[in-house]
């Protein structure tokens, strides 16, 4: 375990695991940073799970039609001293975050989890904001926003709407044969949504079904906004591709 500074009044922890390869078949992992011409016709997803309370799931994968990848997952966690120091600390990270990725890894869409509806005012109120920070990121990069509710990440996923958080770690990991469970269960979650939009996306190309509703697209294709990188105060529990 190594422990990384960040600028900030308090340190970040950086959990960075053994890197190792996912593939349906036997491949080379991409570069990150390689552009949508240069990746071979492979289609590039973030997921996101946002939360009003706990961890923020990421995770991108990316495929051909033929063949599914893992790039890199994990959760970001914001320290309660920063959260009581900053109100609006969460939303600062997350937004930090999810630019930062979408810089490095240049996604060709993002997918999301909409609000659960029957979640409590306040829990609803909470992850509402988050999920406003998710599309605005996207929007600023000129990323594609797709938003899926939970029953039907997970009917795409593990072929049932009422699926557990173990069961569904455990279809993630089976369908991007890796080599161990995907945690947090924040994380996998959010690799089975942009699993569930690959999906999708695969089958209206297949089936030559009509675009997404332009209510799903924000913006264009623009790299002029930069956002710093998170401070002090958030911590990180990541997986990366080899």
């Amino acid at each position: 375990m190594a422990v990384f500074l960040l600028p900030g009044n308090s340190p970040t922890k950086l959990w960075q695991g053994r890197s190792e390869r996912r593939r349906l078949r036997s491949m080379k992992a991409a570069s990150p940073a390689s552009s949508s011409a240069a990746r071979n016709g492979f289609f590039r997803v973030l997921g996101v799970d946002p939360a009003s309370a706990g961890p923020t799931g990421y995770g991108i994968i990316e495929s051909d039609g033929r063949r599914c990848r893992m790039l890199h997952y994990g959760a970001l966690k914001v320290a309660s001293k920063r959260q009581k120091e900053c109100l609006g600390a969460v939303l600062q990270d997350v937004h930090a975050l999810l630019c930062r990725l979408m810089d490095e890894f240049s996604p060709d869409a993002l997918a999301v989890e909409s609000v659960f509806t029957a979640l409590n005012m306040r829990t609803a109120l909470r992850l509402a904001e988050v999920r406003g920070v998710v599309l605005l990121a996207a929007a600023q990069r000129g990323v594609a926003v797709h938003s899926y509710s939970p029953r039907e990440v997970k009917a795409s996923v593990a072929g049932y709407g009422q699926a557990d958080k173990r069961q569904m770690q455990l279809m993630v990991r089976a369908l991007l044969q890796m080599t161990e469970t995907p945690e947090p269960s924040d994380a996998a979650d959010a690799l089975a949504v942009a699993l569930c939009h690959l999906q999708v996306e695969q089958a209206r190309q297949r089936f030559g079904l009509p675009d997404a509703p332009a209510g799903t697209k924000l913006g264009a294709k623009s790299r002029a906004a930069r956002a710093p990188l998170p401070r002090g105060g958030a911590t990180y529990n990541m997986r990366r591709a080899s």
